[in-house]
């Protein structure tokens, strides 16, 4: 696979990632969406889980990584390659190590708990048994600003005491750019 090739194909799946952010933002949850893929084919997706699950753990990356290792009946999924579109949480590089995924692709730095680069760069202490490629920064605007909205509407929300699921027209353009991509 050419450069140009990959960047096409990790832009396809961050979309794909993208549209399940926006079923937590549905449900009222933190718009984070994650894919994990093997052969270009999805053997686990998620999204934002943990207000609606009352679990602490149920991120994205940790429901996606659940729902994989179930599929696939194996909680080693080597050959993985897992887009999402938030920087990933110590938790969640944990997890991911534990599961031997090859591969992180993310979209939006999480400044605030990042483990990859923002906070901490914790595939880069060399202290696991397993190494990780990262690939930061696929489609970063698009899901920097869909976490804005969601802040701003939460804010909003506080003031008029109602909260919108995702628009339409967010649904609408994460579709359009899918099939740009197509």
């Amino acid at each position: 696979m050419t450069t140009d090739e990959k960047k096409l194909n990790d832009e396809k799946w961050m979309v794909y990632a993208l549209t399940l952010a926006t079923r937590a933002w549905d449900m009222n949850e933190v718009p984070v969406g994650a894919v994990l893929v093997v052969d270009d084919e999805i053997v686990g997706e998620g999204w934002n889980r943990s207000i609606t699950d009352c679990d602490p753990t149920a991120h994205a990356e940790i429901v996606a990584i659940r729902h994989a290792a179930h599929q696939q009946q194996n909680y080693r999924l080597s050959g993985g390659t897992l887009y999402v579109t938030l920087e990933p949480c110590a938790m969640c590089v944990g997890a991911m190590v534990h599961g031997r995924i090859n591969r992180l692709v993310f979209a939006a730095p999480e400044t605030k708990n990042g483990a990859v680069f923002s906070r901490m760069s914790l595939l880069e202490q060399h202290t696991f048994n397993h190494n990780i490629d990262v690939t930061g920064g696929v489609l970063a605007d698009h899901a920097g600003s869909l976490l804005s909205a969601f802040f701003k509407q939460k804010r909003l929300s506080k003031k008029t005491h109602s909260f919108q699921p995702a628009t339409v027209e967010m649904h609408l353009e994460l579709k359009g750019d899918e099939a740009k991509k197509a």
